[in-house]
């Protein structure tokens, strides 16, 4: 695609942490998930990472990051934070928390800040690819900076998708 990548409140946040990125625009497939951006950007999809947005039963919101290829265990999860239960927002709630349309969710520049959280295994790929903000836009990073800027807390909860 030739149509210039946007300037996202998730480029602005990347720029302020003078983080290093590269542009990935593509065809957009509702309901392609992380399936379809892998195929048009050529990657693993177990390296283009999900950006959720959950919450608890008391309703607080919070970020997931999970592999493309794999879902979360929203009871394991729940255990290791120490609260009853974790659930997907609905759409228009985590649009609301994040500021983003959902399929373009980025965990950088959300409107409220929540805690993070990441899959352990994330930290150790060589280059992950996220959502830069807007639908059919990923970023590709380093997942150190990803850690840097976001400090999430690393978690075990990934289950085969």
């Amino acid at each position: 695609m030739s149509q210039k990548p946007p300037v996202t409140q998730a480029i602005r946040m990347l720029r302020a942490h003078h983080v290093a990125w590269t542009d990935h625009l593509y065809a957009y497939e509702e309901k392609g998930g992380t399936r379809v951006s892998a195929r048009e950007l050529g990657v693993d999809e177990h390296a283009v990472i999900k950006t959720l947005i959950m919450h608890d039963e008391q309703k607080r919101p919070l970020v997931v990051l999970m592999h493309g290829d794999c879902e979360v265990s929203t009871k394991n999860l729940a255990r290791q934070l120490a609260v009853k239960s974790i659930e997907p927002c609905p759409p228009a709630i985590a649009d609301k928390h994040s500021g983003y349309q959902v399929g373009g969710t980025s965990p950088f520049g959300t409107r409220q800040a929540m805690p993070v959280y990441m899959e352990a295994s994330i930290a150790e790929l060589p280059r992950i690819y996220l959502n830069g903000g807007k639908r059919g836009y990923l970023i590709g990073v380093d997942p150190a900076d990803v850690v840097r800027v976001l400090q999430p807390t690393l978690v075990n909860v990934a289950v085969a998708g």
